[in-house]
């Protein structure tokens, strides 16, 4: 491809092909030290000895000029032979083979195949080449190739060959010299009348083969000869600028004038298209000062309009001349003609007329409208080269020119474009500055390049004109500019290679014939899509499109080895470039890449856009680029392509959680210490709702932790994925990615709707104990490449990352930190992670991880004796259930517990915990707790129950008021396993089994009315028992009447039918008794029954009101003194006392069931207190006559007969009741007192200190002095340390006094 070099129109074109099956390294390496020789000294080239018309471009003697080579990889097409002697630089004018051969027989097979080559590269009916020689080299020859009887073309390289660079070196100038002497006999031909008339005979002349030209018609007929080498006067560089403009056409060189032609023939044809040949040649001959002279005196005859574009091309030729005179001299024009002008103008000014010409070419003939296009175009190119050159090098100067002047099949690039930073905006703007040619001049100029006459041109020429436009701008630093016209260079490019492609399809179609109804899919050449797909990629993303975004990758490359991906929906994008034009960039790079075919690009490009671009585009155009791909993946895996995409639909997993296992297989860790025997199990029962405490570690600890999961169970995890598109997506392919124990699971496929989220169950096993860590999930994509998605737990660190990512891409928005094309999103991303570490990279990410247990049995209930899970009973009702257990695991059980609950507990445990009670009332919400439970069973720790077998379990229930559901719990695990298989650990894991019930408790008997009475007097018998006539209240009556008081209670029956109530008499070292009663239906009854008094020590009833649970303290809510807490304590101690004494149940008439009545509900009082509790000092009275000894009086009804005015004494007997030595003192009071006298004092009667169960006996004499009732009591009172007393017991006498006695 023509790189369109500033001086190309002076350097000779060498074509270098391959000849036979030389490998294409060799070639390169070959060809490569042939390309080293771009300039040859005009000195160091040998002149042949001739003195005919070869000699004519022969250098001079010692000359001190240049001669330019190129070495192009393709010859011009053969269209462009009409340009042949208008521009003759155009055309390659030597041809050079590359052959390697080892043996000498093989040497006329290169030799043909060299001529073979040459005439299918040029037309046998052109000019050129007008040299010919084929370099063979010799490799592998053992004996050495014979160079003997060889073909004059072929030169033969020996392998051993010491210095052959400096021998290629003299063989170029001998082709060189060659080629001068072939411009000689061109220009002979040319000089002749024919010859001239030829020239002149069209816009661009042709001239058939020189050996049909005559070299001359006679002397006659011939036109004046031009000056000939040896004439030419000898001009100095530096007298060239002074006489060439001042030249005329009678100059020192004797150039005949046309007005001096001899013969008709030829007269009418001007020798300005002559001399302009002449000097482009002189000037490709490296004769910088002939070839100025002969452009000079061509411009002055190419005046006509038919001769612009002879007098356009002379103009570029003789702009070219100071460039290469510069470079000759090595160093820069320092002084310019005017101050006030560049060095380079007058060459600029010579290509803007040369440019005017060519656009202002007068119409001519369709077939030349592509040469005159292809010209001007070059015209524009070599004045844009030549400003480019200047600006690149940072002025005139030697740089400048080595790029004007650089040749090669690639364009040069001067190190101010070749370092990194070159496209910066401050490099860029700092070339402008220092070379005074602004960017803006430059673009300007090369944008007259593009215009509707590229599309006159071949597809070769076009695209070799579009790529210099392309590669300008790219130096430049216009991106998208370059990018404009990229998009026409694939075009053509496109373009040639699909109807290529269908030419050989077609031939090849030939070939196979007619085969019917069958389908033949030849195979599809790939040459040359890698270099388009690149270039493609490169201009999506100049426009911000990132073709890559999506990669493709081995079918077989580990889902986990992709970087990880952090595409954050919530994270805030800011858009980048034109939607509408990138829009349109992406359906053509799909259609591009569809043409070549490339499946995988297709597919690549189609998916990319819709992830960079979602936003933008419509939904009609998001479901034609899925289904694009979706087909070109499977034609491409039809195909056996070994590549695919991964997966493009940015993080598709929104969250990903552990399925709450059902109760029944949730395992449950306990400590070793568990299993100790415990005294009571009343802290289960009596844990409150709320923790007292406001921060307990050991709850946090036992709150926070790895879910327990078994091992070898079905696991399931709930996966949400979305789906952001306006169609369905389907997921091949959707798994767990773990890591830790081994943990084996199913991949599923799964449909998500559009424009949704979806809940997926990915369900699997894990196969041993450890830590299973859950990283994320592995998505696969129809026809794609498998990606893992790593998913870590929200934590506070990660919900930080996120926000921080989130404020940071806010805070950038809108912010030109970046200039130019770095400002794309990637490249910004790419800035910004180059930086410091992130957040997450520097924090380890925390995962969702489950600790996988040991196998577990599993434990169900068979059968059960209750009827639909309802339990029915009557308010204290004690009934029983039978519940029968069965393992259907293969492991046994060797462990269970039962547990209960029922809904009594809970607000019992909140108001516990609330802690807003007073002590009486905390105390009797535990006692109904722990001592009343709704349900309880007796601990068994020998069940055992084998795989497959069952067992029965009894629990009792208790009927309780207000209890509406229970549950029973039952714990069980298999702990004694073989130790070969587990090792010893601080913990074991235990299943639970729950069973609830509907439970409904009715009220029927209720229990009020409490009082403690005074046991009363009866008549004794004659026989001295009690005197009733009914046996049934027997068990009424005892014999010592003190110590003994009745304890009364009404039980009414709220119910439909009767039921016997009894209460039983259970005090220690008293006899038993029983009051039974039937209470009928709405009616209320009362229990009596005696109960012997008691006495409780001072340090029983001083004890604190105790708590039955292991709570640190208890507030007591009341505001009580000192002496009101004594009381309350007293009353709770006797109270509970009476409670143990006593034993109330019932039973329903007539049936089978039965329970406990509660007395709890009932209150003591001070005055029951009083009744209950034993006196200390016990006092009997008795009347005694008086005598020595005394006879007692007689009694009638509990009542006493004294005499009248007769003096009788009062005995009275104080007995110590305690088991501490007492003091006391005793008051006798007689009602009335008025009629009675009496023997000393009746008050403070010291009766003295008496021991433990001791008495003592007192007398007091008294007169009854007149008949009627007296009353007689006596009490005893106890004397302290202080002084102080208190009455500690009493009794009371009647007496009867009657006129008769």
């Amino acid at each position: 491809m023509d790189t369109h070099v500033f001086a190309n129109l002076a350097q000779i074109r060498i074509l270098l092909v391959p000849i036979g099956a030389i490998p294409q390294q060799t070639f390169e390496k070959y060809a490569s030290e042939i390309r080293s020789f771009d300039a040859i000294r005009l000195g160091d080239i040998a002149v042949e000895g001739t003195k005919d018309e070869r000699a004519r471009f022969q250098p001079k003697s010692l000359a001190t000029g240049y001669l330019h080579l190129s070495f192009p990889s393709h010859p011009p097409p053969h269209s462009h032979q009409a340009l042949s002697l208008l521009r003759p630089s155009h055309f390659p004018l030597a041809i050079i083979g590359v052959a390697t051969c080892s043996r000498s027989e093989a040497l006329p097979e290169i030799i043909s195949q060299f001529h073979d080559t040459a005439l299918d590269m040029f037309p046998p009916t052109g000019i050129y080449p007008l040299a010919r020689n084929c370099f063979v080299f010799e490799e592998g020859s053992s004996s050495g190739i014979s160079p003997s009887g060889q073909h004059p073309e072929l030169i033969i390289f020996p392998e051993m060959m010491g210095n052959r660079k400096l021998h290629i070196g003299t063989l170029l100038g001998e082709i060189c010299s060659k080629i001068f002497g072939e411009f000689g006999v061109l220009i002979q031909r040319l000089e002749s009348p024919l010859g001239n008339e030829y020239l002149n005979a069209s816009l661009f002349p042709s001239l058939p083969l020189l050996t049909d030209l005559p070299p001359s018609l006679g002397s006659k007929d011939t036109l004046p000869p031009l000056p000939s080498h040896s004439s030419q006067p000898e001009i100095s560089k530096s007298a060239l600028s002074k006489v060439a403009p001042a030249m005329k056409r009678n100059s020192s060189l004797g150039v005949p004038t046309v007005r001096k032609r001899l013969s008709a023939i030829g007269a009418a044809s001007s020798h300005g298209r002559l001399f302009k040949v002449m000097a482009d040649l002189f000037l490709l001959a490296g004769r910088t000062e002939d070839a100025l002279i002969w452009y000079t005196e061509a411009l002055q005859l190419l005046k006509s309009p038919l001769d612009s574009i002879w007098n356009a091309s002379a103009l570029e030729g003789m702009a070219t001349i100071p460039i290469l005179d510069a470079w000759s001299a090595g160093h820069g024009l320092q002084t310019s003609t005017s101050a006030g002008r560049e060095p380079w103008s007058d060459i600029a000014d010579k290509l803007t007329q040369a440019t005017t010409l060519y656009f202002k070419v007068p119409p001519s003939e369709v077939e030349n409208y592509q040469y005159l296009s292809y010209l001007y175009c070059c015209c524009v190119l070599r004045h844009t080269s030549l400003l480019f050159a200047i600006w690149s090098a940072k002025g005139w100067g030697p740089l400048a020119f080595t790029t004007m002047l650089q040749p090669g099949p690639t364009p040069y690039l001067p190190p101010t474009l070749s370092h990194s930073e070159s496209t910066t905006w401050a490099n860029l703007e700092r070339l402008s500055s220092m070379s005074g040619i602004p960017r803006t001049t430059i673009s300007s100029l090369l944008a007259q390049v593009h215009g509707p006459w590229l599309l006159h041109l071949g597809p070769r020429e076009r695209v070799g004109v579009l790529e210099a436009i392309a590669s300008t701008y790219s130096c430049l630093g216009y991106r998208r500019k370059e990018s404009y016209i990229l998009r026409e260079v694939l075009g053509c490019i496109l373009d040639l290679i699909v109807c290529g492609r269908e030419e050989d399809a077609h031939t090849n179609m030939r070939l196979f014939g007619n085969k019917g109804n069958v389908g033949i899919r030849l195979n599809e050449s790939s040459d040359g899509n890698e270099s388009i797909l690149k270039l493609l990629k490169h201009v999506c993303k100049v426009l911000g499109v990132n073709l890559d975004a999506i990669q493709i990758l081995d079918d077989n490359n580990d889902p986990k080895n992709h970087p990880e991906a952090d595409d954050d929906a919530d994270v805030y994008r800011e858009p980048f470039g034109w939607p509408e034009l990138q829009i349109g960039v992406v359906r053509e790079s799909v259609a591009v890449a569809e043409a070549l075919p490339d499946f995988l690009a297709v597919a690549q490009y189609a998916l990319s856009s819709l992830k960079t671009l979602q936003e933008f585009l419509e939904p009609g155009d998001q479901y034609h680029l899925y289904s694009t791909a979706a087909r070109a993946m499977q034609t491409a895996r039809r195909r056996g392509a070994m590549k695919a995409v991964e997966y493009w639909s940015g993080r598709p997993v929104v969250s990903i959680t552990l399925a709450p296992l059902p109760f029944i297989r949730l395992p449950i860790e306990k400590p070793i210490s568990a299993l100790r025997p415990r005294t009571s199990d009343s802290n289960a029962i009596l844990k409150g709702g709320t923790d007292p405490f406001l921060y307990n570690p050991r709850k946090m600890n036992t709150q926070v932790g790895k879910p327990l999961v078994v091992q070898g169970e079905v696991l399931e995890f709930i996966v949400i994925v979305q789906n952001p598109y306006v169609f369905d997506m389907e997921l091949q392919s959707l798994s767990l990615s773990t890591s830790g124990v081994p943990f084996e699971s199913t991949a599923i496929s799964v449909i998500i709707p559009a424009r949704s989220y979806h809940r997926a169950v990915l369900s699997g096993k894990a196969l041993t104990t450890g830590t299973l860590v859950v990283r994320g999930c592995i998505v696969q994509a129809p026809g794609g490449v498998a990606r893992e998605f790593v998913l870590p737990l929200a934590t506070e660190d990660e919900e930080e990352r996120l926000a921080h990512k989130r404020s940071a891409a806010l805070c950038e928005a809108g912010r030109s930190k970046y200039s130019g094309l770095d400002n794309f999103p990637w490249e910004r991303k790419r800035s910004q992670t180059s930086g410091p570490e992130s957040s997450r990279s520097s924090k380890t990410m925390m995962f969702l991880e489950c600790k996988v247990v040991p196998e577990q049995p599993l434990l169900r209930i068979r059968r059960t004796t209750v009827t639909h899970g309802a339990l029915m009973l009557y308010d204290g009702e004690m009934s029983s259930i039978r519940i029968t257990f069965e393992n259907i695991a293969p492991l046994p059980i060797d462990f269970i517990r039962l547990a209960f609950d029922d809904s009594t507990m809970t607000p019992a445990q909140q108001a516990l915990a609330e802690g807003e009670m007073s002590v009486f009332e905390t105390y009797e919400t535990e006692y109904a707790l722990i001592h009343r439970p709704v349900f309880s069973w007796i601990k068994n720790d020998s069940v055992t129950i084998a795989p497959g077998r069952k067992v029965t379990l009894t629990i009792n229930c208790f009927g309780k008021v207000g209890c509406t559901e229970g549950t029973i719990h039952a714990s069980y695990s298999y702990i004694h396993r073989d130790p070969s298989d587990n090792k010893e650990t601080s913990v074991f894991h235990t299943r639970q089994l729950s069973y609830p019930l509907m439970v409904t408790v009715y009220r029927m008997l209720e229990s009020h009315g409490m009082d403690i009475l005074p046991y009363p007097s009866y008549p004794m018998g004659t026989d001295g028992n009690l005197a009733t006539n009914n046996s049934n209240n027997l068990n009424l009556f005892v014999q010592d009447n003190g110590a003994w008081c009745l304890f009364s209670v009404d039980i009414m029956n709220t119910y439909g039918i009767p039921f016997e109530v009894s209460i039983e008499r259970v005090q220690e070292d008293v006899p038993w008794g029983e009051t039974l009663v039937n209470v009928p239906p709405g009616s209320t009854s009362r229990l009596v029954i005696p109960l012997k008094k008691f006495l409780l020590g001072n340090e029983h009833i001083s004890r604190p009101i105790p708590t039955l649970s292991d709570r640190q303290f208890v507030v007591d809510k009341t505001k009580l003194s000192d002496a009101e807490q004594k009381m309350q304590r007293e009353l709770f101690w006797y109270r509970e006392e009476l409670f143990k004494s006593l034993r109330c149940q019932w039973r329903e008439a007539g049936g089978t069931r039965y329970g406990d009545l509660s007395l709890r509900q009932q209150r003591l009082t001070l005055t029951m207190l009083k009744t209950l509790r034993t006196e200390k000092a016990g006092i009997q009275l008795s009347l005694m006559r008086s005598g020595n000894p005394g006879k007692p009086i007689e009694q009638s009804a509990g009542k006493y007969h004294p005499p009248c005015s007769e003096p009788v004494y009062l005995h009275i007997k104080v007995t110590n009741l305690t088991k501490t030595t007492l003091v006391f003192t005793l008051d006798v009071n007689i009602d009335p007192r008025e009629h009675v006298i009496h023997d000393g004092i009746l008050c403070d009667i010291p009766v003295g200190r008496l021991e433990a169960k001791e008495s003592r006996e007192i007398e007091v004499a008294i007169c009854f002095l007149c008949h009627g009732r007296f009353e007689v009591l006596a009490s005893a009172r106890v004397l302290d340390s202080s002084g102080s007393s208190s009455e500690t017991g009493s009794a009371r006498l009647s007496v009867m006094v009657n006129t008769d006695a």
